[in-house]
């Protein structure tokens, strides 16, 4: 054989063996051209942190994550003519809503949403809820019981509860969605005689759920006004875990009890297109709607995912009526009615 035929062959087989191992690079991680992925979020950073690592070594893209709490709204809003973000992961549908409505979220680029009912996304398909959260009182039983628990959210105006509980500030995502709920079923100037009843009746308003969940477990409040996924979690403490939870106004002629929902939305014109459509259609896979939902001790949209041992599905309890695609339409308003009331200010 000529020799110089014979290394043209040993070339040819060399490029062609660096071509597929090449090939199987890409495979094992994703779109290689992908690049990166920008993150807002409002949720807890510990979850969303391990979630959007497993998404790193799923699809091997890069991710730089901002954790701005409740002021990512904001951001996103000022970012508007310079769009840096991608994703917004939220814990409120009415924060997503706000900003599909204010025209700064853009479709997702998809014909399926596995298990997702179209009361859980956006109308044009810009944001899409995961996990749902039940406002509950959480109670400490070794200091009241469930008899003397109230049974109703209007309870908390009552004078004999008075310093006995703790609420969030006013601004905290899950109070801003329960007052939406409360003014859709009982008008504005109702809620605000709730909100100024439970203002002065409340004997601690604190930061955030977590705090109260910590505080009602150490007994420093006999019960607390929290997202059910803060009770099991007291639960999984190592002390200060004697609590039990009431589904509020579950009587025949009761409201039910307020559910929001978190998920996440696509910022319009973010620059990173590519890596938002895989991040989307990883989102989707069950294993990883069961980890954004589990992780938080949240419960599944999806029916066809298990709740976490101990919780209670959507279904087994009376739900206030309201739809979570009108959160949007009155998320500003109510953030302004909850910030003229001091609420949202006074932490004590």
């Amino acid at each position: 054989m000529n020799v110089l035929n014979h290394k043209k062959k040993l070339i040819l087989i060399g490029l062609l063996i660096a071509i597929i191992a090449l090939a199987g690079c890409n495979e094992a991680t994703g779109d290689e051209d992908a690049g990166e992925l920008v993150v807002y979020s409002a949720r807890n950073e510990n979850f969303v942190d391990a979630l959007l690592q497993k998404f790193h070594e799923d699809t091997g893209i890069e991710v730089q994550a901002l954790h701005g709490g409740d002021t990512v709204v904001n951001r996103v809003k000022e970012e508007s003519n310079n769009v840096q973000g991608d994703i917004f992961i939220s814990n409120d549908v009415g924060a997503l809503e706000h900003l599909r409505i204010e025209g700064l979220l853009e479709p997702i680029e998809r014909e399926d949403f596995p298990g997702i009912d179209e009361q859980y996304r956006g109308e044009d398909n810009s944001w899409v809820a995961l996990s749902a959260r039940t406002r509950v009182l959480m109670y400490n039983k070794d200091l009241i019981t469930e008899e003397e628990m109230p049974k109703n959210i209007w309870d908390l105006t009552d004078p004999q509860y008075e310093g006995a509980f703790a609420i969030t500030r006013g601004g905290n995502g899950g109070m801003i969605g329960h007052v939406s709920a409360l003014r859709n079923e009982w008008g504005d100037q109702r809620t605000m005689e709730w909100i100024e009843g439970v203002k002065d009746n409340a004997g601690g308003i604190l930061q955030g759920h977590g705090d109260i969940r910590r505080a009602v477990g150490a007994g420093e409040f006999k019960f607390g006004l929290v997202n059910n996924y803060y009770f099991h979690q007291q639960l999984q403490e190592p002390s200060n875990n004697n609590v039990d939870v009431i589904y509020p106004d579950q009587g025949d002629d009761e409201m039910g009890a307020v559910v929001n929902a978190a998920g996440f939305g696509r910022i319009k014109e973010g620059p990173n297109a590519k890596s938002v459509n895989v991040f989307v259609d990883w989102i989707l896979e069950a294993e990883n709607q069961q980890m954004f939902s589990n992780a938080s001790l949240e419960v599944p949209i999806n029916p066809d995912i298990e709740v976490i041992e101990g919780a209670r599905a959507i279904s087994e309890y009376k739900v206030q009526g309201m739809s979570l695609r009108e959160l949007g339409d009155v998320w500003e308003d109510t953030r302004r009615l909850i910030e003229e009331s001091g609420l949202d200010l006074e932490i004590r």
